[in-house]
C-alpha cells in the first residue's frame, strides 16, 4: 500500500456507521417511522439494507424491517417542522440560518429519509427481517 493512501481523519459527508445506529428515519410526510438498528452489507463492504425499528411503544411491539439502501436518503440539517426569518421573533419553527458549512461537517447525519412514498403502516405490514445466527 502506498503511504500517501491511509485516510487520517473524517472527511465532509463519511460518517461512522456506529453513528448511524439509533438515527431517526422519516416518511417523505415527516412521519417518524422508526430507527436504523442495523446496517447489512455484503462480502465487498456494499450496504444493502438499512434495518429500522417500526412500530411500537418504548421498544415493546416494535419490529424490524430491511429497507434497500438506495430507498434511503441520509439528511445533514435538522427536520424542519416551520421556518422563521432570522430577524423576526422566534416563537415556533425553526430560526432560518446558513447552516451548510457546519451540516457538512457534522459526524453524522441528522436523520434519515425514505426517498419512497410508503408510509409507517405500510412498514409496518412489510415482511419482518430475521437475522441469521
Amino acid at each position: 500500500m502506498d503511504p500517501g493512501n491511509w485516510m487520517t481523519q473524517e472527511q465532509p459527508g463519511q460518517w461512522r456507521a456506529s453513528k448511524l445506529d439509533g438515527l431517526n428515519v422519516y416518511s417523505q410526510d415527516n412521519e417518524k417511522i422508526g430507527d436504523i438498528s442495523e446496517l447489512i452489507v455484503d462480502s465487498s463492504g456494499t450496504i444493502q439494507a438499512v434495518v429500522v425499528g417500526v412500530g411500537g411503544f418504548l421498544g415493546l411491539g416494535e419490529r424490524d424491517v430491511a429497507i434497500p439502501f438506495d430507498q434511503i436518503k441520509f439528511v445533514n440539517e435538522p427536520l424542519a417542522v416551520g421556518t422563521v426569518s432570522p430577524t423576526a421573533p422566534t416563537t415556533t419553527g425553526t430560526v432560518a440560518t446558513d447552516r451548510t458549512a457546519a451540516a457538512a461537517n457534522r459526524s453524522a447525519p441528522d436523520h434519515a429519509m425514505l426517498t419512497t412514498t410508503m408510509t409507517k403502516d405500510q412498514l409496518k405490514a412489510a415482511p419482518e427481517f430475521k437475522y441469521a445466527r
